[in-house]
């Protein structure tokens, strides 16, 4: 499921009527954190796991930079320049991770920071 659907699950959904589109951003990125958390953790017991995972989290990032490319895109220059930087890494990194050149360590820190821009806390582990 791509990040359009997931968003439109979550605002499809009456009972989440409330949530705004940063709190539905902060819960996609959350769950395919912790998808991409479990499968790093357990990669001993199968790569196929972490594929997914990887997988999914690298077509986020491309939801991202699409979404951030576009000309209605209201956040400063400056800033969508950054998380378009952040996109570009998130996807190369993925694939050197896919090739088991690297870890996905990185990649879930940057979820993780992510995460905490949105939700305006410093303590999101």
């Amino acid at each position: 499921m791509n990040a359009h659907a997931l968003a439109a699950a979550t605002y499809g959904n009456p009972s989440n009527a409330q949530k705004t589109a940063r709190t539905a951003e902060y819960q996609v990125i959350a769950r395919i954190t912790s998808r991409l958390q479990r499968a790093h953790e357990n990669r001993a017991n199968g790569f196929a796991a972490l594929a997914d995972a990887l997988t999914e989290n690298r077509r986020l990032w491309t939801e991202f930079a699409i979404d951030l490319s576009a000309a209605e895109n209201a956040l400063p220059d400056a800033l969508k320049l950054q998380l378009l930087q952040l996109a570009e890494f998130s996807i190369r990194h993925t694939e050197t991770v896919m090739r088991s050149d690297a870890s996905a360590e990185v990649l879930i820190d940057i979820n993780i920071a992510i995460m905490r821009g949105l939700s305006g806390k410093d303590d999101i582990t």
